[in-house]
Order: structure tokens, then sequence, then C-alpha cells
């Protein structure tokens, strides 16, 4: 699957009139980057070591511009406490692990079928749509 590029992301903050630092610079990239839906603090704690003078509340600000831009989408928690954070807002289906916290993508021709579904029934003209499914993935079930 393919994510936003970072300069999708950097043109989004500019676009919500944020200043692109150095330090934005360097989420917009990781973010899109990841596989691994990152929450806000473990962006932090990624880039803290490279960025001394990025803060937590700079990465928490530019993940709400980009979220409120439709940029990026808002998984919630993973069971783990932590708000994640997703560059692929595509339909597509996210499955989070209970236990281990991982959360992975899925593709299915059902999510655009079933918004293209909902967007008919409803008269709602569908911006994006998250479809996210909790349980024990395959390698927890073993352990």
């Amino acid at each position: 699957m393919l994510t936003k590029t970072h300069n999708e992301l950097l043109e989004c903050l500019k676009d919500a009139g944020m200043r692109i630092t150095p330090q934005r610079v360097a989420i917009c990239q990781a973010l899109a980057n990841a596989h691994d839906h990152p929450s806000a603090s473990q962006l932090y704690e990624k880039l803290k070591g490279q960025y001394p003078s990025l803060s937590l509340a700079t990465v928490y600000n530019t993940m709400a511009a980009l979220v409120s831009q439709g940029k990026v989408n808002i998984l919630g928690d993973a069971g783990d406490g932590r708000v994640h954070f997703d560059a692929f807002v595509s339909p597509h289906i996210n499955l989070a692990c209970l236990n281990c916290h991982q959360i992975i993508d899925i593709d299915s021709e059902l999510v655009p079928r079933m918004s293209a579904e909902v967007e008919t029934t409803s008269g709602y003209q569908i911006k994006g749509s998250r479809v996210i499914y909790y349980g024990i993935c395959p390698a927890c079930q073993q352990g």
C-alpha cells in the first residue's frame, strides 16, 4: 500500500498555515514511511535523538493539523492506551492486536463498496472511512 509522501504532508501543513521546520519535516517523513501506525509519543521517541529541540507538543500539533486536513486518520488505541495514526487514508481495514498492540493494514474490495453503499443510501458525500477490527494476532495466539 502506498502512503502519503512526506511532501504531501508538508504541503498540508503549509495550507494549514504552519511553519515548515526541520522537526515538522522529520515528523512528516517518519509518518509517511511508517507501516506500524505510530502514536505521537512513538514518533517523538523516534525523532528526539536527532532533534533535541523537538517537543511532544510539536508532534501533537503537527498530527492534529494533518488529521484536521484529512491527510491522516486517527485509529484510536490498540489496547495500549495510545492514539495511533495512519497516513494511508484510502479505504482499507486495520487489524489491531489487543495483546502486542500491532496494527496492520488489510486491503479489501468490500470497504470501497461499503462506502459507496453508505453514500447512496444516506445521501452523504463520503470523504473517508475507517474500519478497524480488534482481536489477537496469530503470533500472540501461538505464544
